[in-house]
């Protein structure tokens, strides 16, 4: 049985831009145990499956709310895919047919930027607009719990990036392509 306003009040509110240092309230471990509390077996289990990185190949959850998700990511992976292989004159696999412009342009002015982490923040508030975009109206839905667990993910990964360190981890890999080619 599913006591799905149980949960939902238990589910705090956070700053989901990746410019706050605050810290999160509340850990993906948590979210998960705490779902695998109060929901049905079979939403424990999505609850628990819950990615940010979505299947190759589409695969039904039972979920239309987290397959439209997951079509959507996919189709920016795929996007991405094309836009640097096609920037690097390499063959890519076609676009599904089901990618919109919008996802395209995305892709296109995500690897324009001349700074990684800009790319990066850039495509997470992609990622947050299009989950506010099929976001359930019912608060205390399953699909609301999952849009949750969604935007705890994105916005722990980013909290994850630092300039500093990722400068650093950037020269110590240009240093030894270029020790490699000497």
């Amino acid at each position: 049985m599913e006591r799905l306003y149980y949960l939902v009040s238990q589910l705090p509110a956070f700053q989901t831009s990746g410019e706050s240092t605050a810290k999160l309230p509340i850990t993906t471990e948590y979210y998960k145990d705490l779902c695998s509390r109060f929901m049905s077996d079979r939403n424990k289990k999505l609850a628990a499956a819950l990615s940010l990185e979505p299947p190759r190949e589409s695969e039904p959850t039972g979920s239309v709310f987290l397959d439209e998700w997951y079509a959507k990511e996919r189709n920016l992976r795929f996007a991405l895919a094309q836009v640097r292989a096609q920037k690097m004159k390499k063959d890519a696999k076609d676009i599904p047919v089901s990618t919109d412009g919008e996802v395209i342009q995305a892709a296109r002015t995500a690897t324009g930027m001349d700074s990684p982490l800009s790319a990066e923040q850039f495509l997470n508030e992609y990622r947050m607009s299009v989950l506010d975009k099929i976001a359930p109206l019912d608060m205390f839905s399953v699909d609301a719990v999952f849009s949750y667990g969604l935007r705890l993910m994105l916005t722990e990964r980013m909290k994850k990036f630092n300039r500093d360190e990722g400068l650093a981890s950037y020269h110590k890999i240009y240093e030894e392509i270029l020790g490699e080619k000497k």
